[in-house]
């Protein structure tokens, strides 16, 4: 594992092209950015957000040139949100990365002229997150026109992710028409899970043909993870690990050695946990029943993926933060349900695994929610966890910390997550 994997800069390669990657993620009403150095460290980061139609743009940018920036998004008569977001993005790339490479100034000091080609465009590439890779797509690639009509062929297993990913590369390969885009998959990580984890209890004629089985999400995240844990715990590198990603999107996996071996989620991202407005795991019964009463494929699917979950039962939000605040009681049975639900399928996993040695949280929830983390840890102190209250509380979301006591059998880290770090780190690697 290099030091940069674990968070480190590094020196890069003689002759190695410096140029940054822009990792990126875009949803049907956000973008989110981070501009990686070849050293793996964000020089900003940020998201645009409201670029729904009828939305509100507003622009967040922190590190880079200047002050952290919260302020709305300049949008033209006639312009498209997303295409606003991009301009904006373009202007704060030239502004990190004004001035020659590294290489060129090298020419200009031993006194040669700079080619035009020492004069490159600004990025060596831009690394899209895409939700779903199915079985083809185990690493990142680059996505030219072939490799975009497969994905497409993806949409129905994540119609709230895929097709707005895809529509994200197209917008910038518009705006970066010589940049090279690249698909890092969230999917990817867990082509290492176990045969048997992957197949569906279903007849082959059934399953065959579409390629219906279990593929696995929140890849990237748990990658990051794998690499700084790796770092920092012979326990993980070595042995068996439970890593939870929990936010408006929500797993866990299993690791040995730190491959992923088990998941909750499966053939689509409405597996497993209960999540933010996604429900998880449901009885396929539920749906059917609704399906004799008259619900349509529409009405189900934004049921399931917008209605459910956190936001679902609590008739108020799918933010855990309001949901604390609140006193209703219908508040307290969504928390209630969202921890039941985690600490069972956290005992699957381990059951799985046959034990576990680490236990890690990343994600919006995992990082800031120290009660949820005490929760689920005394839940689980039949599997010889104890944690560090003091140390638990005090963890800040943004440096790797340790929570559990010294006489834990169990290691519980809090990482927070940098999946656009992942996705920079493979789309360096891809291009050599």
């Amino acid at each position: 594992m290099t030091a940069e994997a674990a968070g480190q800069p590094v020196a890069t390669r003689p002759g190695a092209d410096e140029r940054p990657v822009l990792a990126v993620n875009a949803g049907s009403s956000s973008l989110k950015f981070g501009l990686y150095g070849a050293e793996g460290h964000a020089a900003f980061s940020g998201e645009a957000s409201g670029l729904e139609p009828g939305g509100r743009p507003v622009w967040r940018q922190s590190g880079g040139p200047g002050r952290a920036v919260v302020e709305p998004l300049a949008v033209a008569d006639g312009q498209a949100p997303i295409d606003a977001a991009l301009a904006r993005l373009q202007q704060a790339v030239q502004t990190q990365t004004q001035g020659p490479t590294r290489a060129a100034q090298t020419t200009l000091l031993a006194g040669g002229a700079m080619p035009p080609q020492s004069q490159p465009q600004p990025l060596l590439a831009v690394a899209h997150r895409i939700v779903h890779g199915g079985a083809r797509f185990t690493a990142a690639c680059a996505l030219d026109d072939a490799a975009l009509a497969d994905l497409a062929t993806l949409n129905p297993l994540a119609p709230l992710h895929q097709p707005h990913n895809l529509a994200g590369v197209a917008a910038f390969a518009r705006h970066w028409p010589q940049v090279p885009q690249v698909g890092c998959f969230d999917t990817a990580f867990h082509a290492t899970l176990l045969p048997v984890e992957q197949q569906l209890p279903l007849p082959a004629e059934v399953t065959a043909p579409a390629g219906l089985r279990r593929f696995g999400f929140h890849g990237l995240s748990y990658q990051y993870l794998a690499q700084v844990l790796a770092e920092r715990s012979p326990n993980f590198a070595q042995g068996r690990a439970l890593l939870a990603h929990l936010g408006n999107g929500a797993s866990v996996c299993g690791t040995l050695a730190g491959r992923s071996v088990a998941t909750s989620m499966g053939f689509s991202a409405l597996d497993g946990l209960m999540m933010g407005t996604r429900c998880g795991a449901l009885d396929p019964g539920v749906l059917l029943h609704l399906l004799a009463a008259g619900w349509s494929h529409g009405q189900l699917e934004t049921l399931l993926y917008k209605q459910s979950g956190l936001k679902g039962v609590s008739g108020l939000s799918a933010d855990m933060r309001t949901l604390r605040a609140s006193t209703a009681p219908a508040a307290r049975a969504a928390i209630d349900l969202f921890t039941h639900r985690l600490v069972r399928e956290a005992g699957a996993v381990v059951a799985v695994l046959g034990g576990v040695q680490v236990l890690a949280f990343t994600g919006g929830i995992g990082e800031h929610d120290a009660l949820l983390r005490a929760d689920v840890c005394r839940a689980l102190g039949f599997l010889g966890i104890t944690l560090n209250e003091a140390a638990n509380r005090a963890a800040v979301c943004d440096a790797v910390c340790a929570i559990h006591a010294p006489s834990s059998a169990v290691e519980v880290w809090v990482v927070p997550t940098d999946e656009g770090r992942v996705a920079a780190q493979a789309a360096r690697t891809l291009l050599g």
